[in-house]
């Protein structure tokens, strides 16, 4: 019954910026940590940035300095500015959300939103 939906992709020049939204149907309290994914045909599905209920983060080395992860509890959506962007940065992407218990470990993922960066 938990459902994720990626928005805000879309096509953008180089040097150029755009924001992701990931709105849950539940409260995102729930949630251990949350983050962004990214994938290109052909390749493995890429870890881009996390984001704790404590607010910790962490992004990969080739987005740091120009991405922003955030989350909103009020409005159960978590974010993701990409400034600066390159053509690299082409890609599906993914929202995910980790729940942990004592008893269990669940995943869940959006559908993906399609971010194309031209040159």
């Amino acid at each position: 019954q938990v459902q994720l939906v990626e928005s805000g992709g879309g096509l953008v020049q180089a040097g150029g910026s755009l924001r992701l939204s990931c709105a849950a149907s539940g409260s995102i309290f729930l949630f251990n940590a949350m983050g962004w994914y990214r994938q290109v045909p052909g390749k493995q599905r890429e870890l881009v940035a996390t984001i704790s209920n404590g607010g910790s983060t962490y992004y990969v080395d080739s987005v740091k300095g120009r991405f922003t992860i955030s989350r909103d509890n009020a409005k159960n959506t978590m974010y993701l500015q990409m400034n600066s962007l390159k053509p690299e940065d082409t890609a599906v992407y993914y929202c995910h959300a980790e729940r942990t218990t004592y008893s269990s470990r669940k995943d869940y993922w959006g559908q993906g939103t399609q971010v194309t960066v031209s040159s």
